[in-house]
């Protein structure tokens, strides 16, 4: 679900000004309850301390603008290692990196695609999955869900 353009405006500029970078937003459902999880970002890395000054600034700004129905619980976080990729600008940063991209909608007959990174566009991304000698090419807004994939060798 996305937020209305104008509070995500608002909830980015609180963000920048206390020296973070807005990296994106994920809402799910658990029963009755949804959980709004906003994720942060800095070169200096994020701490918990900055989780929870965030998360009180972000929940102070929620709490008067807000159109959520219903109850919630707002977790503030770092994107980490294995980071979500909301935007193309987030994908056009890691061209050549490993990705797992989840779509709304098959292309292909498949819905999940797991490989290399090799192109970002103005309205799609190209992933060259291993083992395929054709690479797909997926539009942006098809892509439900998508992250880094980290591998690590001993």
């Amino acid at each position: 679900m996305k937020l209305d353009p104008q509070l995500q405006a608002r909830l980015e500029k609180v963000v920048n000004s206390m020296g973070y970078t807005w990296w994106g937003y994920e809402r799910t459902s658990q029963g009755n309850l949804s959980v709004l999880r906003f994720y942060i970002d800095s070169p200096n890395g994020v701490t918990i301390d900055a989780c929870a000054e965030v998360s009180r600034q972000v929940s102070a700004l929620l709490d008067v603008e807000s159109t959520f129905q219903g109850r919630y619980v707002l977790e503030v976080s770092s994107p980490g290692i294995e980071r979500p990729l909301f935007t193309l600008a987030q994908f056009q940063q890691y061209v050549g990196h490993t990705v797992n991209v989840k779509l709304t909608v098959p292309i292909h007959q498949r819905r999940r695609y797991k490989g290399t990174l090799t192109q970002v566009d103005e309205e799609k991304i190209t992933v060259q999955v291993e083992g395929e000698t054709e690479a797909a090419v997926l539009p942006f807004n098809a892509i439900e869900k998508a992250h880094l994939v980290t591998t690590f060798s001993i």
